[in-house]
């Protein structure tokens, strides 16, 4: 009887496996021979050539069997932007891509890496022990290439640009933004959704409403609370949904009319856009009182031609429901202008400091003078 030993040395997935063949005659334990062959008995023999199958990971990326860390994570980076899905239109660039983040995943996590070295992608698959029984592993690929693609990229999603050219260059590997400017990468991979492969969702155009405010609103200062209604699009990047939201919008004191109030991308969202900014610009109230010039407020006060002749004191309203006195001792002419300090609104820059209230005289002529009056006048006025 002839007994057969072997000893399989496994040294790399990509180079053949030799064994060892002992040729042992019975009873001869020490597995000599007096025949010719029994010199040979310890020679290495070829006896099988065996390669791990499955996916040659090493291929995928262009890299050498040997390579560091640093030279697999700058492999997929090129690999990885050379056939993302949103750039490349070719029909295999989806699973080029679902293959390369596979790669990368398993060739930069050491126990993955180890098995697969050993034993190829079934080893991964099927599950086998590193050191000995109840040591098991098995490699459990999350599918997703985007994930892998996102966390290599700091999990950033919202890029600028897609993509750049120059992917041979000596980038630092930790700092991918340095070269490239990106745009979104987790965005549509056919043209269902109103976009061609490659093309980048831009934003849609900003909304813009009137927001009417009144000048004791903008004494105090205010929030308006403003209820809008806008389409959203749903989690299959195609259909659209319609929901409302209410905007709290802060008006602060003194803010002049024509101030612009941005809120980014609370608009209309569609296939081909990104949510659009809706923008609010402050238009003042008609107020029955008053009229706006800047910070200042005008009030128009009203007056007898007795008044303006002879002289008057004028009850001025302020815009905090207070009555002010204005004494008038001199002629009051049409038109004429007094001021009342620090009553009108905050100014906007520095609102703990305010305009002054204008009072404006508009003088009433009588319709008509009774004779006897007439001659008094012209005497009182004989000298003016």
């Amino acid at each position: 009887m002839v007994l057969i030993w072997t000893q399989f040395g496994v040294k790399h997935k990509n180079v053949n496996v030799k064994c060892k063949v002992r040729v042992m005659h019975r009873g001869d334990s020490s597995g000599s021979s007096s025949s010719a062959e029994s010199t040979r008995s310890e020679q290495d023999t070829p006896c099988l050539s065996i390669k791990p199958t499955g996916k040659d990971f090493y291929k995928v990326l262009g890299v050498l069997p040997d390579s560091n860390e640093d030279e697999i994570k700058k492999a997929y980076r090129k690999m990885a932007l050379k056939f993302h899905p949103d750039k490349n239109s070719d029909a295999d660039a989806e699973d080029k891509f679902k293959e390369i983040a596979e790669a990368y995943e398993i060739l930069t996590d050491p126990k993955k890496r180890s098995i697969y070295d050993q034993f190829g992608e079934e080893g991964l698959k099927t599950g086998m022990s590193m050191a000995g029984p109840g040591n098991v592993f098995r490699n459990n690929f999350h599918g997703d290439p985007h994930a892998t693609f996102s966390s290599f990229f700091h999990g950033s999603d919202h890029f600028d640009i897609f993509f750049g050219n120059d992917l041979d260059g000596d980038e630092d590997l930790f700092n991918p933004f340095r070269r490239f400017p990106f745009s979104h990468v987790g965005g549509f991979t056919g043209s269902e959704g109103g976009l061609r492969r490659g093309q980048r969702r831009l934003q849609g155009e900003a909304v813009v409403h009137d927001l009417l405010v009144t000048l004791e609103e903008v004494l105090h200062g205010c929030t308006k609370h403003v209820k809008i209604t806008r389409s959203r699009l749903n989690p299959d990047s195609r259909s659209l949904r319609s929901e409302d939201k209410v905007l709290n919008v802060v008006v602060k004191k003194g803010w002049r009319a024509g101030t612009k109030i941005t809120f980014p991308r609370e608009g209309d969202e569609t296939p081909n856009n990104t949510p659009a900014d809706i923008t609010f610009i402050l238009r003042d109230k008609e107020h029955t009182q008053y009229k706006r010039d800047g910070s200042n407020i005008v009030y128009t006060a009203k007056i007898t031609l007795k008044e303006a002749l002879c002289g008057c004191t004028v009850n001025v309203p302020t815009l905090d429901n207070r009555m002010m006195p204005l004494p008038c001792s001199d002629v009051i002419k049409p038109g004429a202008v007094r001021r009342l300090r620090g009553e009108g609104l905050p100014m906007p820059k520095s609102p703990s400091q305010r305009g002054d209230l204008v009072v404006e005289f508009q003088v009433l002529f009588p319709d008509r003078i009774p004779p006897q009056s007439r001659e008094i006048i012209k005497h009182s006025l004989a000298q003016c």
